[in-house]
C-alpha cells in the first residue's frame, strides 16, 4: 500500500495546446503588446491534451461562467499528433 500512495503524489504537468502556427521570423520581431497570433484552428475543433509534454487525450473548450475548461472527448492518437506537430 504504501507505494500505492507515493505513486499518487506524483505530479503531472498538463498542458492544452489550442493551435499552431508558423510565422517568418520577421513577423514575429514586430509583434508587440495587443499583437494577435493566427492559430489556424478552428472555434469548434479539438485541442490536444498532454501530460508531461505526452498526447494523452483530445478535448473540446468549454466557456464556464468566466473561465475556459477542457472537456475530454477521446483518447490521444499518437500518430495523428505527430503529423500534426
Amino acid at each position: 500500500m504504501y507505494v500505492k500512495s507515493q505513486v499518487h503524489n506524483v505530479g503531472i504537468e498538463l498542458t492544452v495546446i489550442l493551435g499552431r502556427c508558423q510565422l517568418p521570423m520577421h513577423q514575429l520581431l514586430k509583434m508587440g503588446r495587443g499583437a494577435i497570433i493566427p492559430l489556424g484552428t478552428g472555434e469548434n475543433e479539438q485541442v490536444w491534451i498532454l501530460a508531461n509534454n505526452h498526447p494523452i487525450a483530445r478535448g473540446e473548450i468549454v466557456i464556464d461562467g468566466e473561465r475556459l475548461t477542457v472537456m475530454i472527448t477521446e483518447p490521444a492518437d499518437v500518430h495523428e499528433y505527430n503529423a500534426a506537430a
